[in-house]
């Protein structure tokens, strides 16, 4: 009997491939299955909660119950967990505020919950941001806050610095969000416009005793990215961001305030961001408690123990979503033609490649589509599938639960997908130029949709074949 290959993608220190245990348990039969697993793997793995609850322990007991603020799409589980913590040392907080994605009871009375807007600010950011400022009024020196960070901060409490309406902070967050820069160079734009980003919040805290524990959400886990570093010195400058903005071609694109509050501080007629040395950090500590690295070695232990032979590389997932999954695709393909070590029993090797990070999509000046960059990935794969000699199935997915502006994770795609997008009426060529993939999936029956997560460490790709 001929078992399948494996394969899932995502981002390790460098390039490794597992022994093959001795005894094999079988994998689901059914390849999306297979795959939701090792998905969920990864996402467990990831789970804020408990990896922040581990490091709040070993730090012990506080003296005083602190102030605890908790921003972004981990917001409510790290939330929890500190409250957990506090409970067992007969503590509660002194106050404090959730910012999250979405309605649920508030984790603790002290700790009011305000939710805010993603992927791009809007109203609930605007309250967001307003609450998140009363939260950090009239610290003391005896106080300390716990910060807990997590990816989607940028935007949940996205607000205009003074001199800036919502408008244009909108405007720009749209522009960079269809530019195809990766995470890390958006938040280095975007926290010079916003009103917390930068640095702004730790300088909002002094003189109390900060701690920050972080889940990230980009590539090499930069401090200063994440949330756009609200806790962090921000190491660029005017002149660099302005240079970042016309490399890009946006600059006549953003509106004349931003355009001129950059030319401003440039020129020294205004203050720049708080940059390393400022004694708003003097009292502030960053600690990071997930990662996408985490998630995907737990991916790759899962699917170790469930019989298959995990391969993982050094390069992240990163550049035009696209360009991406038609590799990743060929990759698949190539590797299950390869082969592999032999089992004990002379069936063909189970096999798995494992790759993660965070793919881009470029958008022209008038996108007409609907979708996410694991969308995009998925379909650009399913045309690459199509028809190959082995049958093949890939998951591409965000570990938050949702993939751009949908109700999407990612989708799972397979040699049959593309046929099947063409069956239901739909062009799966025309669909991908024009960013539509998700009604082209959705055709397909294709998305998938776990609901969101509560973690947020950027993406995962996984196949089968």
């Amino acid at each position: 009997m001929r078992y399948p290959i494996y394969t899932a993608l995502c981002f390790f220190s460098q390039a490794s491939e597992s022994a093959l245990p001795s005894l094999h348990p079988l994998p689901p039969a059914d390849p999306r299955a297979l795959l939701v697993e090792l998905y969920a793997a990864a996402t467990a793995a990831a789970d804020p909660g408990p990896a922040l609850e581990r490091r709040l322990r070993a730090l012990g007991r506080p003296e005083r119950p602190p102030r605890v603020i908790a921003l972004g799409k981990a917001a409510i589980p790290m939330a929890r967990a500190a409250v957990e913590v506090l409970a067992g040392w007969g503590l509660e907080p002194a106050d404090g505020l959730v910012v999250a994605p979405a309605t649920v009871a508030a984790p603790h009375p002290r700790l009011p919950l305000v939710v805010g807007d993603h992927p791009e600010p809007g109203p609930g950011s605007l309250a967001a941001a307003e609450a998140l400022a009363e939260a950090a009024r009239g610290t003391t020196e005896e106080e300390e806050v716990w910060v807990l960070l997590s990816g989607g901060t940028t935007s949940l409490i996205g607000a205009p610095e003074p001199g800036l309406e919502p408008a244009h902070l909108a405007a720009i967050y749209a522009e960079l969000l269809g530019s195809g820069l990766d995470i890390t160079a958006m938040n280095r734009v975007r926290k010079r416009f916003s009103r917390w980003g930068g640095g702004k919040l730790a300088r909002a805290l002094r003189p109390a005793r900060v701690r920050v524990y972080v889940v990230s959400d980009v590539i090499g886990d930069d401090l200063a990215s994440i949330g756009s570093g609200p806790c962090v010195p921000d190491p660029s400058t005017a002149a660099e961001v302005r240079a970042a903005i016309q490399a890009a071609g946006l600059w006549e694109r953003f509106p004349g305030p931003a355009r001129r509050m950059l030319v401003a501080a440039e020129s020294g007629q205004t203050p720049e961001t708080p940059k390393p040395g400022d004694r708003a950090f003097a009292r502030v500590t960053l600690e990071l408690v997930a990662s996408n690295r985490l998630a995907l070695e737990a991916a790759a232990e899962r699917a170790a123990g469930l019989g298959l032979v995990p391969t993982v590389f050094d390069a992240p997932l990163a550049g035009e979503a696209a360009t991406r999954g038609a590799g990743l695709a060929a990759t698949l393909i190539q590797d299950c033609a390869r082969g592999g070590i032999p089992q004990p029993n002379g069936a063909a090797p189970r096999r798995c490649l494992i790759w993660g990070g965070e793919t881009t999509v470029t958008l022209g000046p008038s996108p007409t589509g609907l979708g996410g960059r694991c969308q995009e990935l998925a379909l650009a794969a399913a045309r690459v599938l199509d028809g190959a000699s082995s049958p093949t199935a890939l998951l591409a997915a965000g570990t938050d639960g949702r993939d751009g502006p949908t109700d999407a994770a990612g989708a799972v795609v397979d040699g049959t997908t593309w046929g099947a997008i063409s069956s239901a009426g739909r062009d799966p060529a025309r669909d991908l130029a024009v960013h539509d993939a998700y009604h082209a999936l959705e055709s397909a029956g294709a998305l998938f949709r776990p609901g969101l997560t509560g973690t947020n460490v950027m993406d995962v790709v996984i196949g089968v074949c």
